[in-house]
């Protein structure tokens, strides 16, 4: 889910999001060491400007390098010392078989996951009922509740998967809790809020925290990284 558009073609729409992976982050590191514990100036590959803005917020002193290809790649990379660690979605690297690499996870208190991170989703035709009811099996309530919530807050800002936004949506029985970020590259700026509401106003809960996130100064990193003007805050 983390890298569907938030648009959907005419005649086509989300119908199942299945129930969530583990949504975190996770570190690959060489030798073992934790991220926190890695030498001044270790070299951190990721492609993920999410990831870096965190990371770099976290450890300014880090070297972050462009991690490209597949998971077996760039697990090649790591193992030919090209990096110390590198940053990968804990639940893609635990689908591929490759858990055991891991070295750890990071909590979303220290790397909010991406929008949707961890959870599939299932886009059909809107009108095709035979589809839309077999599919329906797949779709877990609570995940497609809190996933929806994140979808919505991306939407508002008019982001995508490779602009440093995050979101994390937790249901705690009918409350949902929502937690988003929009993040500097440089990890010197960081606005991060939180909201929580009724898990039935979910898309709202969404598109309420990106408007407060906006007036508190996520306008002004945006509009930095968009080609276009960035969502305007007072819309």
């Amino acid at each position: 889910m983390k890298d569907v558009p938030t648009v959907f073609p005419d005649g086509l729409h989300l119908r199942a999001i299945t129930e969530r992976e583990d949504p975190r982050d996770a570190v690959l590191s060489r030798t073992g060491t934790p991220l926190e514990d890695l030498p001044q100036g270790a070299k951190i590959g990721t492609s993920s400007l999410r990831r870096q803005a965190q990371i770099l917020h976290l450890r300014p002193d880090f070297e972050i390098i462009q991690l490209r290809g597949n998971l077996d790649t760039r697990i090649r990379k790591l193992d030919e010392a090209l990096f110390d660690a590198i940053l990968l979605a804990g639940a893609g690297v635990k689908r591929l078989g490759w858990q055991e690499r891991i070295t750890e996870y990071l909590s979303p208190e220290v790397c909010l996951p991406a929008i949707g991170q961890g959870a599939l989703g299932i886009e059909t035709r809107v009108g095709d009922d035979y589809i839309n009811g077999i599919t329906a099996f797949f779709d877990h309530p609570a995940t497609s509740t809190a996933v929806r919530a994140e979808r919505a807050l991306l939407k508002r800002l008019e982001g995508g998967c490779q602009i440093p936004i995050a979101a994390y949506g937790e249901l705690d029985g009918g409350e949902l809790k929502l937690t988003g970020l929009v993040d500097a590259t440089d990890g010197k700026t960081i606005v991060k809020g939180s909201l929580t509401g009724p898990a039935e106003k979910a898309e709202a809960l969404g598109v309420e925290l990106a408007e407060t996130l906006l007036k508190e100064g996520a306008w002004e990193i945006l509009k930095e990284l968009y080609d276009v003007a960035a969502p305007d805050p007072g819309r």
